[in-house]
């Protein structure tokens, strides 16, 4: 669907609002109709206003109470309805409903986020994303509470306070927003070295996602399994985006702050609308119980991935994200995810940073939505039924009937009453604990760096330098000598080669021993093994008048239906002529579209247009290109693409041949990005 269409679209929604408001009086919220809105009530007409205006104080309380508390993180959030269908049943390890019926279809609600930022920072901080879904169950919800990174910071969540403290804006001064390039959080990092793997990842590609339609998915804890039987399994939760897995380049990123700060949710939602349904297929990794102990790190350490090579990844079923909110602050705001809320078949593990999880989400709701009936909301609220005893309480929406609050009880013949294991009751896996009493960890949650070491080898050269070049950036921002040459040592135990690189850029003293004795890798970690597809991929064309109409035409056919969505850039809005006649709308102008907003460049047209045209689309080429991403050109087009000097690189298509033309550009765009360019 182009700009347009989508402009039309938007504009054919508004008409259906008025429609369905026409006939609809204002009233108060007690349902009296009102006669002015305008004026409030006064003791003559510039007199005083009066306090019995009850109309007036009823509309201002209101108001002042409209903003409910941010979340402390994940402030930004946008969201998406959507559906779960289970490709093949996992009876074998859990009884969990919709993991086993592969007949039913369980819907979800899913919220895509930020961590450090406020509700107001950008889309394209280098962050971790959060990604949590919300299974709305025959058996009750479920919610997979995970991020776009498979591990944490921390080991136990009596740290978690400690962490966010740092990584959020300096008290003193209230800056930086949205980023953890600044002191106190290297000051963390550097001393509480657990959150060594954790950082080499924040500063990898994977901060920087592409959408949130191209980035993974993690459930981040060890769970259990529980099967009919009642035999356990622990697992680990993956979402596998259908669109593989891609980035921006930390350039773009800072643009894209200034240009589109909602370029994530721009795309989420422009995606949905224009029928772009982002799609994530459900994977679980699963050890038996008796194979806790057979791996070189601890499977309860939320600082640790399970290689896939090791414990591979099964593809159980797919998630489609296929309805936009209806209203942001009703179902993205007020939506309360909690990893507490499981189903039967379901179970916890005793990793400590979960553990704490299980009673932090509960406890920050009963602020952010004003007290403990906040899964009445309906965006929480279950689609099965539901009954207990619990009343009153701060927005209460239920009237309960009768006289009986309790249990047990003979005058309502004892219910509600709990439901057997058989019936469907919720029961606990019956793991055998026993100890004493400790504030410690176990010895085999203290080897910070093996694991990222690994992540360092699995990546790809390119993957490499962005991450010296990440935390380079990152600890150039930082004012303490020693904060930086501390961070800078810590490195040196996960590789000797990147600790002496981000020594040099940011001028402190180059280590000259550690490393590490890992050598494995992890194929999986790099971005470089995901899926390249050129669905819904943007593409910017450049045209004037003069194009090669018919020709163009046809061309713009083809990437449309091969996936691809053109939008037709030029100097101004209105309708651009080729030298045949055909015609095409601009969508949008340099002025008002950035490089950075497209996947693609393919340049129509330009060389024979005023000094102002080619100056503006030679930038555009030319900041496209520093961005690795692929570009195209026809006729007079590959004369203003020569003239940038970007001519004859990789990702740089000029082929004559119509057909070969589209053909070659595809796979230029299905390629995503050529960082061959910036190696050589």
């Amino acid at each position: 669907m182009s700009d347009k269409e989508n402009q039309s679209k938007k504009v054919e929604q508004l008409e259906q609002f008025k429609v369905n408001d026409k006939d609809k009086y204002m009233t108060t919220n007690q349902g009296l109709k009102v006669s002015e809105d305008e004026f409030s009530l006064k003791a003559g007409e510039r007199g005083p206003t009066l306090m019995e205006d009850f109309h007036f104080r009823e509309k201002m309380t209101h108001f002042d109470h409209e903003r409910i508390p941010e979340r402390a993180v994940h402030a930004r959030g946008s969201a998406a309805h959507g559906v779960f269908e289970l490709y093949e049943s996992i009876e074998e390890y859990t009884k969990a409903g919709f993991l086993t019926d592969t007949s039913r279809q369980t819907p979800v609600f899913v919220r895509f986020s930020t961590v450090a930022g406020s509700k107001g920072s950008p889309d394209t901080a280098r962050d971790v994303r959060g990604f949590a879904t919300k299974f709305y169950t025959d058996e009750g919800n479920f919610d997979l509470v995970g991020n776009n990174m498979p591990i944490f910071f921390i080991q136990d969540a009596i740290k978690f306070p400690d962490l966010i403290h740092a990584v959020k804006p300096e008290p003193n001064s209230g800056i930086p927003q949205a980023a953890s390039a600044h002191d106190t959080f290297w000051d963390f990092v550097a001393n509480n070295q657990e959150s060594a793997h954790m950082s080499i990842w924040a500063m990898s590609d994977r901060a920087l996602p592409r959408s949130y339609r191209m980035m993974e998915g993690f459930g981040v804890h060890t769970f259990r399994l529980v099967n009919e039987k009642g035999e356990a399994h622990f697992v680990k939760f993956h979402w596998k985006p259908v669109l593989g897995t891609h980035s921006i380049v930390w350039d773009e990123a800072q643009k894209l702050g200034g240009k589109n700060t909602d370029f994530h949710r721009e795309d989420l939602y422009t995606a949905i609308e224009q029928g772009d349904y982002p799609e994530y297929e459900l994977g679980v990794q699963i050890i038996k119980e008796e194979d806790e102990f057979s791996f070189d790190f601890d499977i309860l350490d939320p600082t640790k991935v399970w290689p896939e090579e090791e414990v591979p990844v099964q593809i159980i079923g797919k998630m489609t994200l296929n309805q936009n909110v209806d209203n942001f602050f009703a179902e993205t705001e007020q939506v309360a995810f909690h990893p507490g809320h499981v189903v039967p078949g379901i179970d916890f593990s005793n990793d400590p940073l979960l553990q704490g999880r299980l009673f932090s989400y509960t406890d920050t709701q009963l602020t952010r939505l004003g007290g403990p009936n906040f899964h009445e909301i309906p965006i929480n609220r279950p689609k099965c039924p539901f009954h207990n005893n619990q009343r009153d309480g701060m927005h209460r929406m239920t009237i309960n009937k009768g006289s009986v609050a309790y249990h047990n009880n003979s005058l309502a013949d004892n219910t509600p009453a709990p439901a057997s294991e058989e019936e469907g009751g919720y029961v606990h896996y019956q793991e055998k604990v026993e100890g004493k009493k400790i504030r410690a960890r176990s010895e085999s949650f203290k080897d910070h760096f093996s694991q990222a070491t690994l992540f360092w080898n699995s990546m790809a050269d390119h993957e490499k330098e962005h991450i010296i070049n990440a935390y380079s950036f990152e600890l150039g921002k930082v004012v303490s000598e020693s904060v930086q040459q501390q961070v800078v040592n810590m490195l040196a135990h996960i590789n000797l080669h990147l600790a002496q690189s981000v020594a040099e850029n940011i001028g402190v003293s180059k280590p000259t021993e550690g490393g590490s004795s890992v050598t494995k890798c992890s194929p999986a970690l790099s971005q470089t093994t995901t899926k390249y597809t050129l669905q819904s991929r943007a593409v910017a064309v450049i045209v004037d008048d003069g194009f090669q109409g018919q020709e163009v035409h046809d061309i713009l056919v083809d990437l449309k239906n091969k996936g691809v969505n053109p939008h037709i850039i030029s100097d101004k809005l209105g309708v651009k002529e080729g030298k045949d006649g055909v015609k095409v709308e601009v969508d949008a102008t340099f002025l008002t579209a950035e490089s950075v907003l497209f996947d693609a460049i393919y340049v129509a047209s330009g060389e024979q247009s005023n000094k102002k045209f080619k100056q503006d689309a030679t930038y555009f080429v030319q900041e496209a290109f520093s961005h690795f991403k692929p570009i195209a050109a026809t006729h007079d087009g590959k004369q203003l693409l020569s003239n940038a000097g970007v001519s004859n690189a990789k990702g740089v298509v000029t082929e004559d041949d119509k057909q070969a033309f589209v053909t070659q550009f595809a796979e230029a765009i299905k390629s995503h990005r050529f960082f061959d360019r910036e190696l050589v």
